[in-house]
């Protein structure tokens, strides 16, 4: 079974974890595609049939203090269609083995394209320094995942739809700054969320987001099922150097 369609099949299907990583051992090496060279992004790379998570930028809106939001729920208020978020994070220098015990930060933006902590600049006008939505922190568990609850972000100028993801092993040593992308196109959740009030005029596709549009093999692209009526469901699964 391709890896994508059986991915898919995780948010479709009742799947056991120990076929998750499985499936996820026996990827083809030949999917995680050479050299890359987009802004701020390393390659991911295949190593003993993992595929790795690319390095990307924080980018300008990092959480300022992480270890404060530990937390699965990551909504905080935000107005927005339901998004449940599920990584896999697994060991590429150990045999693709489960990584247990792993921090995972993710943080992006709200329905209407802005950031919290952030805002009052000619980046974000809009000022929410004083809040915190849409940022939050798991611990791996015996398998490897964490699940977060939040709304399916919104966009602003120059990126695609996106979650920014920041893993450390147990000690809090950082082992992979990276980010998730979203499948685009006809029937996807991208085209059915339509950019929310916004639509998707001025909107930029992967093919030609600056730190997506080298990711040939799309690793950094996520499974994303459901709707807006139902709420979607994101997996997707890293191996990082642990």
């Amino acid at each position: 079974m391709e890896r994508k369609n059986f991915l898919k099949s995780l948010m479709i299907g009742a799947v056991s974890s120990s076929v998750v990583i499985e499936a996820c051992k026996k990827d083809s090496a030949t999917e995680a595609a050479a050299t890359t060279t987009g802004t701020g992004s390393t390659a991911g790379t295949a190593s003993g049939g993992c595929v790795v998570a690319p390095t990307e930028t924080e980018g300008p809106f990092p959480t300022k203090v992480p270890a404060s939001y530990v937390r699965s729920d990551i909504t905080d208020g935000r107005v927005g269609y339901k998004l449940t978020v599920k990584i896999l994070v697994t060991n590429n220098n150990k045999n693709c083995d489960v990584l247990a015990n792993a921090l995972v930060d993710i943080w992006h933006c709200d329905a209407e394209g802005n950031y919290s902590e952030y805002g009052g600049t000619g980046m974000q006008s809009t000022n929410y320094q004083s809040v915190h939505f849409l940022r939050g922190r798991q611990t791996t568990d015996a398998n490897g995942l964490v699940n977060f609850t939040t709304v399916f972000p919104g966009w602003y100028s120059g990126r695609a739809t996106h979650i920014h993801a920041h893993i450390y092993n147990s000690a809090g040593v950082s082992l992979k700054v990276t980010q998730i992308a979203f499948p685009e196109g006809s029937g996807s959740a991208v085209a059915a969320v339509n950019g929310y009030k916004k639509g998707m005029s001025g909107y930029t596709y992967n093919k030609t987001d600056n730190v997506f549009s080298d990711d040939t093999a799309g690793v950094e692209i996520a499974s994303v099922t459901g709707s807006v009526t139902d709420g979607f469901q994101l997996f997707i699964a890293f191996s990082v150097p642990a």
